[in-house]
């Protein structure tokens, strides 16, 4: 059994970050939200995840999650290793139909939401019928892209700093850092 002290990282990132949650805390605000999430969804679900980050929070929620699903990905990005981005590239699309199905889009992380909301309008133009976002994290400030644009659901909320760790990358790495920390400013 891995260590929960055990990730290393060569010039001292994780080391110099703060741990904002630890494993045992998110796990339980996933099993928390699959409780939530379990009450209302009764109809199957077309499960997407959005890689990816987003294929660690999906593995875990799944775990607790009652409804029928399907699973699919898609593959968008934003950041392509570097701290922040701009336009969303795709790198792979769903390759299951989504007409007629209810979408369950599953992310790591709600920042500023270009990268969701260019999935979720893609997920209509595909046909579904009904489109539901969950995440791990929102993370709070008043940069949203689409400041009306809500998450369905979601597992916590966290500071605006640059986040890594279950899932999300620090520069493509640490995405297997127990918890979620915030890099220290001279990282970010």
């Amino acid at each position: 059994m891995k260590n929960e002290n055990t990730v290393q990282f060569q010039d001292g990132v994780i080391e110099r970050a703060t741990q904002l949650m630890s494993k045992a805390e998110l796990e339980e605000k996933i099993a928390d939200l699959a409780l939530r999430m379990n009450s209302e969804l009764k109809e199957p679900q077309h499960m997407l995840c959005v890689l990816t980050g987003g294929i660690v929070f999906a593995g875990k929620l799944m775990d607790y999650l009652t409804m029928p699903l399907t699973l699919d990905y898609v593959h968008a990005t934003r950041y392509r290793g570097e701290t922040s981005g701009d336009e969303v590239e795709w790198i792979v699309t769903p390759k299951q139909s989504m007409e007629g199905q209810e979408v369950l889009i599953v992310d790591d992380i709600y920042d500023v939401g270009t990268t969701i909301k260019a999935i979720i309008d893609a997920c209509y133009q595909q046909g579904a019928k009904k489109v539901r976002t969950v995440v791990m994290v929102d993370k709070v400030h008043d940069r949203k892209a689409y400041p009306e644009l809500a998450m369905d659901f979601v597992a916590c909320e966290m500071p605006d700093q640059y986040l890594f760790g279950s899932g999300m990358d620090y520069r493509h790495l640490l995405r297997n850092a127990p918890g979620i920390y915030a890099a220290s400013e001279q990282d970010q």
